[in-house]
């Protein structure tokens, strides 16, 4: 009796493998920096770490799994909404493997950037190192589903890129290299040419599906707000004119690749907009605070600042926007989440 269930079980796991793998979206597959970062940085030597208390306390039964939030990312909750999976795995995170990956992997980075000089900052992985691992990921997957199987999956599923933000707050703003040589309009397009390079190679490795995310107001970032002491803790509005002019040039860039890349399917997926407006009206959305964090003071802290020994911390993590100084709580994930799907990736589904 227990052969037969187990069996049976067997053979139900292996059917819903078989339907994902089949699905309009078989697989998600990611790159960038914290706001994506599902736990590659547990497995690298930085500071940059989430891997504790009380990250994920709403998630995982309460287990950090190296998500710099309360609980799921946005992308998680994506590919939920596609049918693939409620989260998407980390590819350094050695409880994974192929049979995993096959339908959803995350090879982003917290703290790095477009510039290789962002990730140098706190010794994160390189967007470019992200390429390389998913050329791994390629080839584990053919050797699991065979070339032809491989090939069809890689090619249908949807792509998605989430970072610049550290490139300015960790790099530009702070450290005088690149202001030495860019203005921050050069530096804008410094940044644009990396990212249609990655995303022209992405092309000919066989994606088509590709959805490449604008920057947040980061000026109304809780940690940014704190810089902005004589101006009473508002939002910083030349880091958030700078996103916002940013978010153009990328949408520029999205019209030449399309043009250039034939076949493929590129989106811009712009969190600005809803993002803004829930840091503007909080209460419509359910929340009680968009200025400071839940973790700690809710004004500087994040990583290992954020850690369960201080006893500040809010009780109730869905009535605050931020979760710790610089990225949202799983609720506001949730919500941007919702929303692109419905406008950005509607094309997609």
């Amino acid at each position: 009796m227990m052969y037969k269930v187990m069996a049976w079980l067997f053979l139900a796991q292996l059917l819903i493998q078989i339907l994902r793998i089949h699905a309009k979206v078989p697989a998600i597959i990611v790159f960038g920096d914290s706001s994506v970062d599902s736990g590659n940085n547990n497995q690298v030597q930085t500071i940059l770490k989430s891997n504790f208390e009380p990250y994920g306390r709403d998630f995982n039964e309460g287990r950090p799994t190296g998500r710099f939030s309360n609980g799921r990312l946005a992308t998680d909750f994506i590919s939920e909404a596609f049918g693939v999976k409620p989260v998407v795995p980390a590819y350094l995170d050695p409880t994974y493997h192929i049979t995993d990956f096959a339908t959803g992997v995350c090879f982003a980075s917290a703290g790095t950037g477009y510039d290789n000089a962002t990730s140098n900052v706190l010794s994160v992985i390189p967007f470019w190192k992200e390429l390389e691992y998913y050329k791994e990921y390629q080839k584990q997957l053919r050797d699991y589903l065979g070339h032809q199987k491989a090939d069809e999956v890689l090619s249908e599923s949807l792509y998605l890129i989430s970072l610049g933000t550290n490139d300015f707050l960790e790099n530009y703003y702070i450290l005088p290299g690149r202001r030495l040589k860019f203005s921050v309009e050069e530096y804008q397009s410094f940044l644009v040419g990396i990212a249609g390079n990655f995303i022209t190679e992405l092309f000919q490795l066989g994606a088509r599906k590709i959805s490449l995310s604008g920057l947040p107001p980061m000026g109304c970032l809780p940690l940014e707000r704190t810089t902005n002491i004589l101006s009473r803790r508002d939002c910083v509005e030349k880091y958030n004119n700078v996103a916002g002019d940013f978010n153009g040039k990328l949408q520029e860039l999205v019209v030449k690749l399309k043009k250039e890349l034939s076949g493929i399917r590129l989106v811009l997926t712009n969190p600005f907009d809803i993002l803004l407006e829930i840091i503007q009206s909080p209460h419509s959305f359910g929340f009680e605070e968009a200025a400071v964090a839940c973790c700690a003071t809710g004004v500087v802290e994040m990583g290992y600042m954020c850690n369960k020994f201080n006893p500040l911390t809010c009780a109730d993590a869905d009535k605050y926007v931020f979760w710790d100084a610089f990225h949202p709580t799983e609720k506001t994930n949730w919500i941007v989440a919702d929303h692109v799907v419905k406008h950005s990736l509607a094309e997609f589904l």
